[in-house]
């Protein structure tokens, strides 16, 4: 039986969560330090415990640190000065097809003596019938349909019920776990910048990224260098984008 997490007091962890939380910026530059690989694992194993769908881990973390394959990668990355001087590079990937074995992975690796009744539905039952598309889409389309109706007397799931809604869904869960990733690194001492400017094409077939995997974000990660930081920080003012009802 797992057992529960211990209790903290409230205010315990606040300050060292605000500390991680605020200093943790984009870094445009990197020193040469290296970082250790046990701390480059570390910060893996928290960002896997990121809240994600249906417990379905839809993700991939390819971790670049050797030259041969850093500088091409680096240039896939439009040879932003992040790419360049960072001495690792994360590639995270959302996954859309691995949800059928990581449904059975679920149930094979339960971590109590039995599987309650209701969690091996879900994965043996529901799992298969809400996430699988069919081809060509064409079973989320009758899925979308059925919604429909079954939507004028009820609340129900609208989606994920094409390709693309696919996608969304398993890049939300994914980046969740980027998150904790860049959090973990900031705890550890080191930095990141999340790069969306790459080449796709080239970046999936350096790595060679699944079929089903999307290249959520490229992380360059290391110890800021100086000037590291190109400008100070700015966020909207809280009215602009925070709504009480």
């Amino acid at each position: 039986m797992t057992q529960p997490a211990k209790q903290q007091p409230a205010d315990s962890q606040l300050e060292a969560f605000r500390d991680i939380v605020r200093s943790r910026r984009s870094i445009r530059r990197f020193t040469d330090e290296a970082i250790p690989d046990a701390v480059v694992e570390d910060c893996l194993d928290l960002a896997m415990l990121a809240p994600n769908s249906s417990n379905l881990q839809p993700w991939s973390f390819y971790v670049v640190k050797s030259p041969e394959l850093k500088e091409p990668l680096a240039h896939a990355c439009l040879g932003q000065n992040a790419a360049r001087t960072a001495p690792v590079l994360i590639a995270i990937v959302a996954r859309t097809g691995t949800w059928r074995e990581h449904s059975r992975q679920v149930l094979d690796n339960w971590p109590e003596p039995e599987v309650p009744k209701i969690v091996r539905s879900y994965y043996s039952k529901i799992a298969p019938i809400h996430y699988n598309q069919g081809p060509l889409g064409l079973y989320g389309v009758a899925k979308r349909a059925m919604g429909m109706v079954a939507g004028l007397r009820r609340p129900v799931p609208r989606w994920p019920y094409s390709p693309a809604a696919m996608k969304v869904w398993a890049a939300k869960s994914t980046a969740l776990a980027a998150e904790n990733l860049m959090l973990a690194l900031r705890a550890h001492g080191y930095d990141s910048c999340p790069m969306e400017g790459f080449d796709s094409c080239r970046v999936n077939k350096l790595l060679n990224i699944p079929k089903d995997g999307e290249v959520i974000m490229i992380l360059a990660a290391g110890r800021r260098a100086e000037k590291g930081i190109y400008g100070p920080q700015y966020r909207l003012d809280k009215s602009k984008v925070v709504t009480w009802r």
